[in-house]
């Protein structure tokens, strides 16, 4: 889901607080919308639980608490990175070929018990956000869809992509994509029905069975889902990719992949997918910046036989917006166009301005 993929905000944004964003969301959460909310919502859940085996984690909240009286989410973050700290220590002494004891496991050799329980914690207390970024039509900057961002509202300084790098390095990187997709098609069902809304997904877990069963029985219409396939996958595994997207393409769905970047889909698997968009990240705009006069990018002809939309992202400066339009690229989204916001308010505004505009221009 939706993953930081270029200098995105951290957490909820400069000077944002969380709105909805997750299928569990505490009661309170949902109905005043902040991220202080929610914390102070698991804050009480942590210091009730009656386990006497959860003592310590109860003490060292509590002395985080009277730490930070005055910023229970530091205090809330500074714990959790406590107990990972903690779990990690916990670790199981083995007992060597030799019959000698040996210390704790090494990190690099064996899985993180601490990372294991951490990612869990986030599994089990849905500790997610999603922010949408606008993504506009170009040249008219006509708000057509969203982007669908995931938020820890745990992190401890790491940003989404390091957070699904570690929960794959445990066994547990499906496990959090459908999290974070279950908390993202809760928060798209607020945002306007005439936008189309995407979400990251990898190809290995968009062909899980719950995956598909989440976006068939989404409330969303299924011609407003966009699935951005994000990372690699071998031959098997691009093979149900096709699949899984050919059973819901004649429902509506369509299907994203990279273009540029480090992580680009290679131009074998898009002629063998024929996505409907192709997105071009920074290192596009960087090109095309720099060396205006070469001929037209390989892309730009690969989008053109497979009949796909190509979309910019990351458009930060009018140079690079200017950049991108003359390109002939139809989509565009960025810092320039539009920031990433938990706010459904932000969401129907964005909507407003383009009607707004549009009646302006006419």
């Amino acid at each position: 889901m939706s993953r930081d993929e270029f200098t995105l905000l951290s957490v909820t944004g400069a000077g944002e607080t969380a709105g909805p964003g997750g299928p569990a969301l505490p009661q309170q959460a949902a109905k005043d919308g902040s991220l202080r909310d929610q914390v102070m919502e698991l804050i009480n859940d942590v210091l009730t639980d009656p386990d006497p085996k959860a003592e310590w984690a109860r003490a060292q909240l509590r002395k985080h608490l009277a730490s930070h009286p005055d910023n229970p989410e530091r205090a809330f973050l500074e714990h959790l990175a406590g107990t990972r700290k903690q779990g990690a220590r916990q670790q199981p002494r083995t007992e060597g070929v030799d019959g000698t004891t040996a210390g704790p496991l090494d990190e690099r050799s064996a899985p993180d018990t601490g990372l294991t329980k951490r990612i869990e914690s986030v599994l089990g207390s849905r500790l997610l956000l999603t922010a949408f970024q606008p993504i506009h039509e170009l040249p008219e900057r006509r708000v057509a869809g969203v982007e669908a961002l995931t938020r820890f509202v745990s992190s401890d300084g790491s940003d989404a992509d390091t957070w699904f790098r570690e929960a794959e390095a445990v066994g547990l990187g499906t496990e959090l994509e459908i999290a974070a997709l279950q908390c993202a098609v809760s928060a798209a069902r607020m945002v306007p029905a005439n936008l189309f809304v995407a979400f990251n997904l990898s190809p290995a877990a968009f062909t899980e069975t719950r995956v598909q069963g989440l976006l068939q029985n989404s409330g969303l219409a299924m011609d407003k889902i966009v699935v951005e396939l994000r990372g690699g996958a071998n031959d098997m595994q691009w093979s149900r990719v096709i699949k899984s997207v050919n059973l819901l393409r004649h429902r509506g769905l369509r299907v994203a992949v990279d273009g540029s970047g480090a992580g680009f889909t290679p131009a074998d698997r898009i002629l063998s997918l024929r996505p409907d968009i192709i997105k071009l990240d920074r290192t596009f705009i960087a090109g095309i910046l720099e060396e205006p006069g070469l001929d037209e990018p390989a892309v730009i002809s690969l989008a053109q036989e497979v009949g796909a939309v190509l979309a910019a992202e990351g458009i930060e400066t009018d140079a690079e917006l200017a950049a991108v339009i003359d390109a002939g690229l139809t989509a565009g989204q960025g810092y320039l166009l539009g920031r990433p916001s938990v706010h459904p308010l932000d969401w129907s505004s964005w909507v407003i301005q383009t009607t707004v505009g549009v009646a302006t221009e006419s």
